[in-house]
């Protein structure tokens, strides 16, 4: 039942392409990102079918009501102004009549298509939205390791703006503008063919600089796409980073990179005005020459009566008219690209797989519950595909026993914590709970089994109430209070300006690192796990902290199965039993009087712990 998954790196590399730099893909990787985007786009829309339908309705409405205007310009010119001439006012005000209908239902169908378009946009921006959060929270741990949380809030912010701007303005205009080229071309043909074949030579270089304008700015948005994610993610390292920098005095410093990858975004948006600079003028110079050209040609036609004069008058206002799409087609192609790089990352980021997949056929824990029997079989472990963490552990821990596991720095202590709460699965060997393979449980009853608490006890914006419930949202309030009293944190939570319902602000800035990990202690006895790994859950805490946190430990391990990573053997002296660990193996393995009554590692370690005491 445990279910196959790729290498990491196999996994994650056209991925991180995609997210970094798409222009470093090769050509036919960047055709494969290219058609996973295409296909995510499909998909956003498929569900609008109806709403697409109507929308293209509207616009063709409103691009007939525009093209109309020439050729009822033509008619009033050539037939409608000599009926006049003649004493006849119907064909005047008929052709009148019709120029005003087709006006008022132009601009009736234009607005109403710019509705129904932004309504859809607005749909799809929320689904995109929902599909990258949820996305976010699927994805394994070792993901979030290895993508920095700048990349995932640009691919929040930054690229889901670019498509905003696209599918809000962009791509309303630019179905306008394609239809109403076809249109004008199609009118201005059946009207004079020959204008029609002036128009059609006019496009050939019109076609020839927007081919170069769309490779060019392709390139360059891309870079500019990328840019503009390392400089978010600058931001965020150094915000997030704040204490680090201002210790170490390196404001300086990351200045100076920041200014340096602001300078690459400048220089990078410049390139974009660049190609803007001549693509604009360029059209605009072609339009007019076109113009020139259906003037002349026309011009010279009506001296020899093979034209008529409103014909003509239509030609030029067709002819003006052709080119003012293909330049908001240009200005368009400039958001495309962004948009294009923008759901590419997004794309990328969306076709992410989990490490730790979810089983087809789910094994139900014994009698529904987990009574808390951890083995690790013959467990052999690498991080991707770096070096051997764990050669090939096997380990027993009794339902109810509470393990410490101590040792260097990179002997293997947290990686065996990440393998029993399943953050990442074991390259070879088994995990078992309840002589269960941990791949084959739901990760419901996984997660409701095993619970672990790390050294930095996050606590969420909202109130204390509520970052204890956490560990059963549904708990009444008497049983968040109970949990609260279990390990000591009822007294300070009563003492605070509103008691329980006391914001505890950004990362629990209201109270003190000691309180901050008693509140996630609260959540974990409130959760009830048959298992809690304590991942150096005391490290950052001071004597008068760890000695207030050691008392809520004792109520917390009660009855159930423990492993306890620490550097500090204060901790330890709560556990039945101790594992000392080097290089992913276990060199010893007893009671921790037994250790330190011998000779060995953990009895080295304990008689320089309590020299550093005296």
């Amino acid at each position: 039942m445990t279910q196959p998954t790729a290498t990491p790196e196999a996994r994650r590399r056209p991925t991180d392409a995609a997210a970094d730099d798409v222009t470093s893909l090769g050509r036919a990787d960047s055709r494969a990102v290219r058609r996973r985007s295409l296909r995510l786009l499909g998909d956003l829309l498929r569900h609008h079918k109806p709403a697409l339908a109507w929308a293209a309705l509207l616009v063709v409405a409103s691009t007939l009501g525009q093209v109309a205007g020439p050729w009822l310009v033509a008619v009033a010119i050539d037939r409608a102004v000599p009926a006049f001439a003649d004493g006849s006012v119907t064909p005047l005000v008929l052709t009148g009549a019709g120029y005003l209908v087709a006006a008022v239902l132009g601009g009736v169908a234009a607005g109403a298509y710019v509705r129904a378009a932004a309504r859809i946009a607005q749909a799809v921006l929320l689904d995109l939205r929902r599909r990258v959060f949820r996305q976010t929270q699927r994805l394994s741990l070792e993901f979030h390791e290895s993508y920095t949380s700048g990349r995932i809030i640009s691919r929040q912010t930054s690229d889901l703006e670019a498509l905003r701007e696209l599918l809000d303005g962009g791509l309303t205009g630019v179905v306008s503008s394609l239809l109403l080229m076809v249109f004008t071309f199609v009118s201005l043909a059946l009207l004079d063919w020959r204008s029609g074949v002036v128009l059609a030579v006019a496009f050939v270089p019109a076609w020839l600089l927007t081919r170069w304008f769309q490779r060019m700015s392709q390139r360059y948005y891309r870079e500019q796409r990328t840019a503009s994610a390392r400089l978010i993610v600058k931001f965020v390292e150094t915000m997030t980073g704040m204490r680090a920098v201002q210790a170490f005095r390196r404001e300086p410093t990351t200045e100076a990179e920041y200014r340096a990858l602001g300078e690459d975004y400048r220089d990078a948006n410049l390139q974009i005005f660049g190609v803007n600079g001549r693509f604009q003028p360029g059209l605009i110079l072609i339009g007019n020459l076109t113009v020139v050209a259906a003037l002349g040609v026309g011009g010279w036609r009506v001296l020899e009566g093979t034209l008529a004069v409103g014909v003509l008058a239509a030609v030029l206002l067709y002819c003006k008219r052709f080119f003012q799409p293909v330049q908001q087609l240009g200005m368009f192609y400039n958001a495309f690209q962004s948009a294009t790089a923008a759901l590419e990352k997004v794309s990328g980021l969306l076709a992410e797989e989990p490490t730790v997949v979810e089983p087809t056929n789910p094994v139900p824990l014994p009698q529904g519950s987990a009574r808390g029997e951890l083995r690790l079989e013959h467990v052999v472990f690498r991080y991707g595909d770096g070096p051997v963490v764990l050669p090939g552990l096997d380990l027993t821990i009794p339902a109810g026993q509470t393990v410490a596991v101590v040792g260097t720095t990179g002997a293997g202590k947290s990686t065996v914590a990440k393998l029993v709460t399943r953050f990442y699965d074991a390259t070879e060997g088994a995990v078992r709970l309840d002589g269960i393979d941990v791949r084959d449980l739901a990760s419901a009853d996984l997660r409701r089994a095993v619970v672990m608490v790390t050294q930095e006890a996050y606590l969420f914006s909202g109130s204390v109430r509520e970052n204890i419930a956490l560990g059963r949202p549904g708990a009444t309030q008497d049983e968040i209070e109970a949990a609260a009293r279990a390990v000591g944190a009822h007294e300070f939570v009563l003492d605070m300006p509103d008691g329980y319902d006391t914001d505890v602000n950004k990362r629990g800035g209201r109270v003190s690192a000691g309180q901050r990990q008693l509140l996630s202690f609260a959540r974990a006895f409130l959760a009830d796990p048959a298992v809690l790994v304590l991942d150096e859950a005391t490290s950052s805490l001071d004597m008068p902290g760890e000695r207030l946190v050691q008392r809520g430990l004792q109520t917390l391990l009660a009855d159930r199965t423990a492993i306890i990573i620490a550097h500090r053997l204060s901790t330890v002296a709560i556990a039945d039993r101790v594992l000392v660990m080097e290089h992913g193996r276990v060199v010893e393995d007893g009671a921790p009087a037994d250790l330190i009554a011998g000779d060995g590692r953990y009895a080295q370690l304990h008689a320089a712990w309590q020299d550093s005491l005296v």
